[in-house]
């Protein structure tokens, strides 16, 4: 650790959550706090304070942001968990591991993930996908992992994967018509150039702002901003909902500012039509996923489908000259096709009325390579980190 780094307290004081294990106590904790320069009330300022309130041998964890106020979405509050120290631990070094691959980006690195393990077995691995000519894993970071165990997976010569999937021909799910402030998400909506799915109103705190949302790439052309975002109904008419208010390619996402009569609403069209109560964190989709749990989504063409986590902060650089960060990989590549991009994938809330859901990410591309079978798309997590916005 640098000087600089460790004359940062914040920095210092997460190293050393980071660093909790079984054997650390509360009572050890607090020494350490003490003779490392910090006041105790400094662990409650950063919520450590948490730490010192589990049993022993668990560490808390902010699994989501969820609103207090349903009809609010500007009141959201974290919500926590305790879980097993050793777990903790070992995610957090599978995480930092899984940052180390991308940036090293040695030859023929295509992505990775980390996934996992039971919660009480006090696990994680790293699951790496890597091209045919590509050099192994360095050592240096082989060794930087400890006992996180990387798990690399030869996927197809690059040259081939820029190959896209071929789209299932299905007939778009299309709105019945608008009743209340807006549409449901989860019905086609048309840009210029293509259809896509419209998510879940999507919120920024400056000026509290609220914002239809869909997939970038449905947006062709120099300047998409100021283009049109349709909605079709049943009834033959097409509500224009607004005009593209940002592009953001790397994470797949457009904004769109109302400009009709209608709102952005936080309501899915799902089999029994739920709402957004708010959205998982990095640390609540890996207890999800350490738990073998499903997210669900509906999308304009496959509709209604459920599949499981398989591995969360995910890297992927198959077709881009940047690496997509903050990804999620879950279900199977029959779960998203041409159309369905622009969707959401969510979680029941367990502490929620049993409409509520939380939003795990966007759904923005599938596998169509030999060997894998995934859906990938931003967690919304990273989307909040990079952007501000969030469910």
């Amino acid at each position: 650790m640098s000087e600089e780094q460790s004359d940062r307290p914040v920095g210092r004081l997460a190293t050393l959550r980071d660093r909790v294990d079984s054997g650390m106590d509360r009572r050890e904790f607090v020494r350490t706090l003490v003779s490392g320069g910090f006041a105790v009330g400094m662990a409650r300022w950063l919520g450590v304070d948490d730490f010192l309130a589990a049993e022993d041998g668990e560490v808390p964890i902010v699994t989501a942001l969820v609103r207090e106020d349903p009809d609010d979405p500007f009141s959201l509050t974290e919500r926590t968990t305790h879980v097993p120290a050793d777990w903790y631990a070992a995610v957090e070094k599978a995480f930092e591991v899984n940052e180390l691959l991308a940036r090293v980006a040695f030859t023929g690195y295509l992505g990775s993930a980390v996934v996992p393990g039971d919660p009480e077995s006090g696990t994680a691995s790293v699951s790496v996908g890597v091209s045919s000519d590509s050099n192994s894993i360095p050592e240096a970071i082989r060794e930087f992992a400890d006992d996180i165990s990387i798990d690399t997976e030869s996927i197809l010569e690059t040259d081939d994967i820029e190959v896209g999937p071929d789209a299932i021909e299905a007939e778009p799910r299309i709105a019945d018509g608008i009743v209340g402030p807006g549409p449901l998400s989860g019905f086609a909506c048309h840009t210029p150039s293509s259809m896509a799915t419209l998510a879940p109103a999507l919120y920024h705190p400056d000026g509290e702002r609220s914002f239809f949302v869909t997939a970038s790439h449905a947006f062709e052309g120099d300047e998409p901003n100021g283009e049109r975002l349709l909605l079709p109904t049943q009834r033959g008419e097409t509500v224009r909902l607004g005009t593209v208010d940002n592009l953001y390619p790397l994470e797949d996402v457009a904004t769109i500012e109302p400009t009709g009569e209608y709102r952005p609403t936080s309501w899915i069209d799902a089999p029994s039509p739920v709402r957004v109560r708010g959205q998982l964190t990095k640390y609540g989709l890996a207890y999800l996923a350490a738990r073998g749990e499903h997210l669900e989504k509906v999308g304009a063409l496959t509709g209604h489908t459920t599949g499981r986590i398989q591995g969360v902060d995910a890297v992927t650089c198959f077709t881009e000259q940047s690496c997509r960060r903050g990804q999620i990989r879950w279900g199977g590549e029959m779960d998203l096709t041409d159309g369905d991009s622009g969707s959401v994938s969510y979680y029941p809330d367990p502490e929620g009325e049993p409409e509520d859901v939380l939003v795990a990410g966007f759904n923005n591309a599938r596998t169509w390579w030999p060997g894998q079978s995934y859906v990938w798309g931003i967690s919304a997590y990273r989307l909040t980190e990079t952007q501000g916005y969030h469910f």
